[in-house]
């Protein structure tokens, strides 16, 4: 079958989903990821044509797509920060406001990490995004990353094997720790603490993609609407016991909830508070030092 037949089934049964362009593009990512296509393979040969088991996979994937299934999970990895992660059903994909934080954090802990090992501790690392990110950039920093989900912390450790950067896994439930010393023979201060905790109120899911609710894991992303900032709360009392001397901690946060947030850490003592802006233009990171 052409392939071109097949773009235009796919514009057929999902363009009132998704819309013209978003169809194209996930079409070329399908191509490109089943047979090493790239887009303008059809523009030169619009006669190629693909064999009836190779047309498996592509009507597979648009059985998926018509469930809004994300395209993401479909293909099994995504893109962040210029490198290529594994995702599934029990991380949640990576955005890119989140590369927004990881430049945030590199741009503020350059000259100290020429100068020293920098210690940076990541606080519900999903697929492993941040600190892999952050290690790939920092190679000399030592970095640990901690996640309530063992089966995220599969994901998160392949990442970091297939990207081969060495980073300290650990499975814990932030909000039953009483300090973040993982290794009691050595305990460890962190010049970065950084963490994109659940801080989706139920309140809000109305707003939300079906592809979002059906498909990624609903611990990583809610809160109750009662207490929207519990993460953020244990989370800053934690770091003031375990940053160094001017240590940073950054959130990622509610873009609903940013003057809660600057409040919270200024109360908890925290000073050179700053709360930014993402690149849709809402409050979506915030930084604080102790």
């Amino acid at each position: 079958m052409r392939l071109k037949d097949i773009q235009s089934i796919f514009h057929k049964e999902l363009d009132e989903i998704y819309g013209k362009n978003e169809v194209d593009s996930f079409f070329f990512m399908l191509t490109e990821a089943y047979f090493g296509l790239v887009r303008f393979t059809l523009a030169l040969d619009p006669e190629y044509t693909i064999t009836k088991e190779q047309e498996t996979p592509m009507f597979a994937a648009l059985s998926e797509l018509k469930l809004e299934k994300p395209i993401q999970h479909i293909l099994g990895k995504t893109h962040f920060f210029g490198l290529e992660f594994c995702v599934n059903e029990h991380t949640l994909i990576p955005r890119p406001e989140t590369e927004e934080l990881v430049q945030w954090i590199l741009d503020t802990v350059q000259n100290d990490a020429i100068t020293r090992k920098l210690r940076i501790l990541d606080i519900g690392t999903g697929s492993g995004c941040i600190p892999i990110a952050l290690k790939k950039n920092l190679p000399n920093a030592e970095i640990t990353a901690i996640d309530i989900s063992a089966e995220a912390l599969q994901i998160a450790q392949k990442n970091a094997e297939i990207i081969q950067v060495e980073i300290q896994f650990v499975q814990a439930d932030v909000l039953q720790l009483t300090d973040l010393n993982f290794s009691k023979e050595n305990p460890t201060s962190f010049d970065i603490i950084v963490s994109n905790p659940p801080y989706v109120r139920n309140l809000e899911k109305e707003m939300m993609q079906k592809n979002v609710l059906a498909y990624e894991p609903d611990s990583a992303l809610f809160v109750e609407d009662e207490n929207p900032l519990v993460f953020y709360d244990k989370i800053a009392d934690l770091a003031k016991a375990n940053l160094q001397s001017s240590g940073n901690l950054f959130f990622e946060i509610n873009q609903y909830l940013g003057k809660e947030m600057v409040s919270l850490l200024k109360n908890k003592e925290y000073t050179a508070v700053e709360l930014r802006k993402d690149i849709f233009g809402v409050d979506r990171m915030l930084r604080g030092t102790f």
